[in-house]
């Protein structure tokens, strides 16, 4: 396994540990969230998109060109539709990366490793290579939808990064968004483990103001998607009287993977 897969597999088991924790017996009210949506598979896109539009929420979506549900990828032309509607809902943009791979220490300083979820392909980028793939996603945005607001923020895959990639990318303008200590909502977690009704009690029990959430458009793996429970979070989160903005654009400190 490589060193970035091992990272993966460990955030994963503190994820899932985190999930099974018991819940508080009160949560206090109110306050900003955050919401950011991570590409994914994109199978529940319109289903989600549809959510946010009824209840006039905006979010931040992290772009990477990934595999979708369609055959597809999600930074293809066939996807300039769905972009150019979340642009004119209001949402805004930040680079997922490009091919949506794995960060890891690289051989040395101003270099990075950086591979394929299984660790094929895996090569070093230098500060030219990182800027041009952390480019790339917000490049093709564009492209499809000009007016797209883009903020200069990107999140790695994963959450997983090093103190060196985190440095390079301020150097291409970017800084790192990660998500807060209860921002995971637990959408790339197998449903059998964790089924919607216990990841929708948690959200709405420990989410606190100024958490940054992260989620997908749908994720390939999980068998219950999360978007069944969506709306009954949104709908408790809006009731315990929080409001949903899109994040700065120096983004959130405290956010991590």
């Amino acid at each position: 396994m490589t060193a970035g897969g091992a990272q993966g597999v460990a955030r994963r088991a503190v994820l899932a540990a985190g999930l099974g924790a018991a819940l508080p017996a009160r949560a206090a009210s109110g306050g900003t969230l955050y919401l950011t949506i991570d590409t994914g598979w994109s199978r529940e896109a319109e289903a989600i998109a549809a959510m946010l539009r009824e209840r006039r929420i905006r979010a931040t979506l992290f772009v990477a060109h990934e595999r979708s549900w369609r055959g597809d990828r999600t930074l293809d032309a066939s996807w300039a539709d769905f972009w150019r509607a979340r642009a004119a809902e209001g949402h805004v943009f930040a680079s997922h990366t490009w091919r949506h791979w794995y960060v890891a220490a690289g051989p040395g300083p101003g270099r990075i490793r950086y591979a394929s979820r299984g660790g094929e392909g895996a090569e070093v980028l230098d500060q030219a290579a990182l800027c041009a793939e952390l480019a790339r996603p917000v490049e093709a945005l564009r492209a499809m939808v000009p007016a797209a607001t883009v903020l200069p923020l990107w999140r790695a895959p994963g959450g997983i990064v090093t103190a060196e990639a985190v440095a390079m990318a301020r150097r291409c303008g970017l800084a790192h968004q990660g998500w807060t200590a209860n921002g995971f909502l637990g959408d790339e977690l197998n449903s059998d483990a964790h089924p919607n009704a216990a990841l929708l009690r948690r959200a709405l029990a420990n989410v606190r103001d100024g958490e940054v959430l992260v989620m997908h458009w749908g994720v390939r793996s999980r068998r219950d998607p999360f978007a069944g429970v969506f709306a009954p979070l949104l709908d408790g989160l809006l009731a315990r009287g929080f409001r949903f903005d899109v994040l700065p654009p120096a983004g959130i400190p405290g956010g991590r993977a």
